[in-house]
């Protein structure tokens, strides 16, 4: 699978956040705690270099507890601060300006040994399309300023937001890179349906995504589903594994078609849907030890 997306639009992107960079004292990065390695732009850090950063690990309700906890301190050791939400219900989203501030204390005491007393805190909002940024920049304004979308791509142009009093929030377009080297990065943002379901034909990415929760998750498949788990062998392995498990899935659903033959195309859409809503439990599909 090779994912080419990089039209003009991020390509202006790039360029505008290099350039307002030099107007925030932050940059707040939105990344899917679900897959904290594919959903965020690996050029990001060259981009921001040395700025101040906080990492928002969304849908961190979605993402495996334990998963949440060890990324948490994965990035705290490289200097980040983090914050863990959920932009739709807006789970931890309160804590958004106490945490901005608290990390850039000794920054605003100079600024008051200056005399700059009530000097407004700008922090740049950055992250991948479909990650929640507006959604979670609407949550944290209390009122819907951003453009959300449940579609990658719907912000364009950059929108200063103020939040309260003292802190103003700069949203700029999602980003994605050129391409995907990694394979399985493609897979995890199809996954959680942060590139478009065109991309990749569904019952393919249905195999992938049941192949992996099989690995990872498997009780949570058997349950959800009512699944006996076959064993891997050399016949049923990979992508056949998959299909021998969506199979198996869409017959205990009774997604049945002409002769008896099980509906995977109908069940490929319910897994990918249930999974992206959380119905088939809590995930993280990528560990720090991946890095």
């Amino acid at each position: 699978m090779n994912i080419q997306w990089y039209p003009g639009h991020m390509t202006k992107t790039r360029r505008q956040i290099e350039a307002d960079l030099k107007n925030v004292d932050m940059v707040a990065e939105i990344i899917d705690a679900r897959i904290p390695v594919a959903s965020r732009n690996p050029d990001i850090d060259a981009i921001v270099g040395s700025k101040p950063r906080l990492i928002v690990l969304n849908r961190a309700d979605q993402a495996d507890p334990a998963g949440n906890r060890a990324w948490r301190a994965w990035f705290q050791d490289r200097g980040y601060t983090v914050l863990e939400t959920d932009a739709k219900t807006g789970a931890g989203v309160s804590q958004f300006s106490i945490t901005i501030k608290e990390a850039l204390k000794d920054q605003i005491a100079r600024w008051r040994e200056k005399g700059q007393v009530g000097r407004i805190v700008r922090v740049m909002v950055v992250g991948i399309p479909n990650v929640g940024k507006s959604t979670f920049i609407n949550k944290v304004a209390k009122r819907k300023s951003a453009k959300a979308g449940d579609k990658p791509g719907v912000t364009r142009g950059k929108q200063w937001v103020a939040v309260d009093a003292g802190l103003d929030l700069l949203d700029t377009p999602g980003i994605l890179w050129p391409k995907f080297e990694d394979e399985r990065i493609g897979l995890n943002l199809a996954f959680t349906g942060a590139v478009k379901d065109e991309v990749m034909d569904a019952e393919t990415l249905a195999c992938h995504l049941m192949e992996t929760l099989a690995e990872r998750y498997p009780d949570a498949l058997q349950e959800r589903y009512k699944l006996e788990l076959p064993p891997v062998s050399g016949q049923l392995e990979g992508l056949a594994y998959g299909y021998d498990l969506l199979e198996r899935a869409a017959r205990k659903r009774g997604f049945l078609i002409s002769g008896g033959e099980p509906d995977t195309e109908r069940m490929a859409k319910i897994l990918l849907d249930e999974f992206r809503g959380g119905k088939l439990g809590r995930f993280t599909l990528e560990l720090p030890e991946s890095v």
